[in-house]
């Protein structure tokens, strides 16, 4: 049988960074039938052109669905047929149909396999609809495939989340039943990597629930047991904080850094998000106790709801920069394509760029898509640029950097606090300066990296 290629793309947003390699790409790679060579072009580090091959696959979020278009054009113009996949696919189904030959609809592990032995039979179907697996025997990424250059390695240990915010997708395509992998699996892929950094890339850690906490307890206990030794970073609900057993397993395995939705202060902006589980806990308590376990607190914030006001969102500001998170986030409310709050806006006409899929691009948290109730435009964009020059200025960024040193006890956690706090200084730079400045934000982190990695060698 003659050898087929398979290309698998990752299109970027106009300021690539390499944080952590595309995962997706990385499992779809890995359920490809061996006949097959497969390739990953990432446009975190060049830009995909043509080459000969039998198949492309695309990924991509909402503001990188523009750019995989341009992709998808370039192959198809050659006649190689084009695979889409991801969330932003999955949502806007028939737009990507426009676009590409087929559209895998949610997650592709019960699909793929299907999809190649479409191509090889010359019948590819424009849809295949992914179901829901059991995380059990989950196939293990090509890693082998993902550039070197990036600085963490990543992997997953669960899909799906119980909560149900107006601004997220992630349930409506991982499902609101929350899959964890069997732990002696996780810790198995774990044997297998290489660098010293580690994200995992769940949206939660952790779940809810005392069995899921055990989960948890378990999967850091067994690294520290088989040596696995990573300084890793993870996204959580503020539920982390309810047992110390999880938070004092977790610092013990390496865990730095904990990434928390907080979203807004405001209890009256988190019930008109569907934030339940934010209301049910005291932040400054949540932050103390995560600080008392040596760990720092990277705290994303939401701004522009219908909600808020001006003077609302410079209270937001100051508890932004007063709660002792220790790397602040702050973001754009967005309405994204496949959650209530975009079908809402859009049935009454309150989007302001509906020139998809060209508008897409501006879906990347940086500015107000729709008409809001209570701010003006320009308010409101004044307001975004004070923020980001006070937060993220020299003087701001050494004042946290000095109070997580207090708060964690933890040089390393300070240190990783500093070095993630000064990425989003080089972003900010970044943004303000334009496309011509494509790869500033990669040449201003590699020397932060290193400087990063002499630190944590001295203690």
């Amino acid at each position: 049988m003659r050898r087929k290629k398979l290309v698998l793309v990752n299109p970027t947003l106009s300021n690539p960074f390499p944080g952590f390699p595309p995962l997706g790409l990385g499992y779809v790679a890995a359920l490809t039938p061996r006949h097959w060579d497969v390739e990953i072009v990432d446009e975190n580090f060049e830009v995909a052109s043509f080459r000969p091959c039998d198949l492309v696959g695309l990924t991509g979020f909402t503001a990188m669905a523009t750019r995989a278009y341009q992709v998808a054009r370039i192959f198809r113009q050659r006649g190689v047929p084009v695979v889409m996949g991801g969330i932003h696919a999955s949502m806007m189904t028939d737009e990507a149909l426009q676009h590409v030959d087929s559209v895998v609809v949610g997650e592709a592990e019960s699909v793929w396999p299907e999809v190649i032995a479409d191509v090889e039979a010359g019948r590819l179907r424009s849809r295949y609809a992914g179901s829901f697996v059991d995380l059990r025997g989950l196939v293990i990424p090509r890693r082998d495939l993902f550039h070197r250059g990036y600085i963490c390695d990543s992997i997953q240990t669960a899909r799906g989340c119980p909560n149900d915010c107006e601004f997220c997708s992630v349930s409506q395509f991982n499902g609101f039943t929350y899959r964890q992998r069997p732990v002696e699996e996780v810790l198995d892929e774990l044997a297998t990597l290489k660098r010293r950094y580690l994200f995992f890339v769940d949206d939660n850690i952790v779940g809810s629930g005392s069995q899921r906490e055990q989960w948890a307890i378990a999967l850091a206990r067994g690294m520290v047991q088989r040596k696995l030794r990573f300084a890793w970073y993870s996204q959580a609900a503020l539920n982390v904080a309810d047992n110390v057993e999880v938070l004092r397993a977790f610092h013990r395995s390496g865990c730095r850094l904990l990434f928390l939705g907080m979203e807004a202060e405001d209890p009256d902006v988190l019930r008109s998000m569907k934030k339940k589980i934010n209301l049910q806990r005291d932040y400054r308590q949540v932050i103390r106790t995560i600080h008392d376990n040596h760990i720092g607190i990277h705290g994303s914030f939401i701004l522009g709801t219908d909600d808020d006001t001006i003077e609302m969102l410079q209270r937001r500001f100051e508890f932004m920069r007063s709660s002792h998170v220790d790397v602040v986030q702050f973001c754009t409310f967005t309405p994204y394509p496949g959650t209530r709050v975009f079908d809402r806006l859009r049935s009454e006409g309150r989007l302001l760029h509906t020139d998809f899929p060209a508008d897409w691009e501006r879906y990347d948290l940086t500015e107000l898509l729709f008409k809001p109730h209570r701010l003006d435009l320009d308010q409101y964009r004044a307001l975004m640029h004070e923020i980001a020059a006070t937060l993220y200025s020299p003087k701001e960024i050494a004042r946290r950097f000095l109070r997580s040193l207090v708060d964690t006890r933890d040089v390393q956690t300070a240190v990783w606090c500093l070095f993630t706090n000064r990425i989003y200084r080089a972003s900010a730079k970044t943004n303000s300066q334009g496309d011509e400045k494509l790869w500033h934000l990669t040449r201003e982190a590699w020397p932060l990296i290193q400087l990063y990695q002499r630190l944590e060698q001295l203690f």
